[in-house]
């Protein structure tokens, strides 16, 4: 299976059958997207599937997202390697609904657009990958701990001093309070 290199234009597709596709981007163009995407390294990419023609012009795209990326640890900054092997389903609609209004809620089925004049896969591929990339990728024990700051000679604040009764707590403890009114009278109030 040839690598689409180039945008497919959609209208000049022969419709009779699924068309094949795959894009595997050159060592230039992955570090290009590397550097985009804020990766370290992109050591493999690629997306393989199906084109396939829906209705009377609408067109499926199911294809396979491969990647092999490096990435800084979000605690140590150490390079940590993850494997992305992502479905991807596109359906690229003819008559695409146009959202009316000033406010528009998302559709609860995210894979369709409208129809392009040409497919350009390499996009497609682009938007999948960025999409698929861990958020906070995290090196093998690597661990968050609080960190804690303060001039010389002071004691730093904890969580526990920012809550806002614990002052007030802590000067019921030290004069021996129980936190109930006292009442001498044994009467209520």
């Amino acid at each position: 299976m040839p690598s689409e290199d180039a945008p497919l234009a959609l209208a000049r597709l022969s419709r009779a059958a699924d068309r094949p596709v795959s894009v595997t981007p050159d060592a230039q163009t992955r570090a290009r997207l590397a550097d985009e995407l804020g990766l370290d390294a992109l050591r493999k990419l690629r997306l393989e599937g199906r084109l396939i023609p829906t209705g009377k012009r609408d067109w499926r795209l199911e294809a396979v997202l491969g990647a092999t990326v490096v990435q800084p640890c979000v605690v140590t900054a150490a390079p940590v390697t993850t494997r992305i092997d992502e479905p991807l389903t596109r359906r690229y609609l003819a008559e695409m609904p146009e959202p009316e209004g000033d406010e528009v809620e998302m559709p609860e089925d995210d894979s369709a657009e409208p129809l392009p004049d040409t497919l350009d896969l390499l996009a497609v591929l682009t938007e999948a990958l960025a999409l698929a990339l861990p958020p906070y990728p995290r090196a093998e024990g690597a661990e968050l701990r609080a960190a804690v700051f303060a001039p010389p000679g002071v004691a730093p604040m904890t969580d526990e001093d920012a809550k806002p009764l614990a002052g007030l707590a802590a000067l019921r403890d030290r004069l021996g309070g129980t936190g109930q009114a006292d009442d001498d009278s044994g009467e209520g109030a």
